[in-house]
C-alpha cells in the first residue's frame, strides 16, 4: 500500500445525534469544523492542540486522532509511520456534539488522503469509525454530511460474518434551521448511558418507533413537523437527574412549542428552529452559549 503525500489536511463537522427519538440511529452534521494538519515523519509521534481539549488530550500515541489514524493504516496493510499532528479543535468534549467521532473520523481521513487514491474509501472510513464508537450515529454524519440513518448489523453466529455497519444519509430542508445551545459544564456519554434502564414499557417502545420513523420526513420534506418528530419516550427523561438543567429546558421550549430534545448524550440542547434576540439573550443570563449553525452538506473535507 503506497503512500502518496507526506502531508494532508482534513476537516470533520460536529454532529448531533439521537435529535429525540432517533437513539443511537440518527445524527445530523454542523457546520463546526475541526481541522487537522498530519505530517509523515521517521520520527516520535508529536502532537499539538489548539482549541477545546488543549492541555488535556494526550499528546502522544494515546491521542484519539492519532489512534484512528493508526486504525486506518493497519486496516489496508500499510506500514506505521512517524507522525506530526496539529489539531485546531472547535467542536466543544464532553457536550453531545461528537467530538469524540470527529476525532476518530478526522485520524481515518488523514490516513485515507496520506495513501493511493481508493485505498480507504469513505464507507471503510464510516465503517471503522463506527466501530470504534460502538454506534453509527454520530460517525455517519460526520463521514457523510447532511442528515443520516446508521444501524449495526450483529455479528452471525451461524455463518462467521462479523457485524457490520450501515448508513443512509440523506438531505436536510433548506427551511430547517438549527440552533445549539450549549452549557458550561460537560457529562460523559459513559454517565449518560449508565443511567438507562435495561427495559422500557412496551407503549413508550412503540411511541418511539413511530417519531423516530417521522423524523427522516420532517427533516427532509415537513419541518413543520419537527416538533412532533424530536419527541422522545426512550432515553431522555431517564437522563434527567444527570443534567437537570437541560431537561428543564427543554421543558419550557417544547412548552413554546420549539422542537428541543438533547443533542447526543447531552448536556447541550438542540432546537430546530431560528430563536430571536430577546430570547437568546434570555437563555444565555441563564449560562447556556446559544449558536445558530447550518447543517453541513459535507462530511470529510481534504484541503488540496
Amino acid at each position: 500500500m503506497n503512500f502518496v503525500r507526506d502531508e494532508v489536511t482534513v476537516s470533520v463537522p460536529a454532529s448531533s445525534a439521537n435529535l429525540g427519538p432517533g437513539f443511537d440511529a440518527i445524527g445530523v452534521a454542523l457546520e463546526m469544523r475541526d481541522e487537522v494538519t498530519v505530517r509523515a515523519t521517521t520520527g516520535k509521534t508529536r502532537v499539538t492542540v489548539e482549541g477545546e481539549g488543549a492541555g488535556e488530550v494526550p499528546t502522544d500515541d494515546s491521542n484519539m486522532v492519532v489512534e484512528a489514524l493508526r486504525a486506518g493504516l493497519d486496516a489496508v496493510g500499510a506500514s506505521q509511520i512517524g507522525i506530526e499532528m496539529r489539531c485546531v479543535n472547535r467542536v466543544p468534549h464532553g457536550r453531545g456534539l461528537g467530538s469524540s467521532s470527529a476525532a476518530i473520523v478526522s485520524g481515518l481521513a488523514t490516513a485515507s488522503a496520506l495513501l493511493e487514491p481508493g485505498a480507504l474509501t469513505r464507507d471503510e472510513i464510516f465503517e471503522i469509525a463506527a466501530h470504534m464508537e460502538g454506534h453509527p450515529d454520530n460517525a455517519a454524519p460526520a463521514v457523510y454530511g447532511g442528515a443520516a440513518l446508521g444501524w449495526i448489523e450483529p455479528a452471525d453466529p451461524l455463518t462467521g460474518a462479523p457485524a457490520q455497519a450501515f448508513a443512509r444519509s440523506f438531505e436536510v430542508s433548506q427551511d430547517v434551521r438549527v440552533t445549539v445551545l450549549i452549557p458550561e459544564f460537560e457529562f460523559s456519554t459513559s454517565k449518560a448511558r449508565a443511567m438507562l434502564p435495561d427495559a422500557v414499557p412496551h407503549r413508550d417502545a412503540a411511541f418511539n418507533a413511530g417519531r423516530a420513523a417521522l423524523l427522516p420526513i420532517a427533516l427532509s420534506q415537513h419541518p413543520s413537523l419537527l416538533y412532533y418528530a424530536t419527541e422522545d419516550r426512550l432515553h431522555q427523561e431517564y437522563r434527567r437527574a444527570g443534567m437537570p438543567s437541560t431537561l428543564d429546558l427543554i421543558d419550557r421550549l417544547r412548552a413554546e412549542k420549539l422542537p428541543a430534545a438533547v443533542s447526543g448524550a447531552g448536556p447541550t440542547v438542540i432546537v430546530f428552529a431560528h430563536l430571536n434576540a430577546a430570547k437568546r439573550q434570555e437563555i444565555a443570563r441563564e449560562g447556556w452559549k446559544p449558536l445558530e449553525l447550518p447543517v453541513a452538506t459535507q462530511g470529510i473535507i481534504v484541503k488540496e
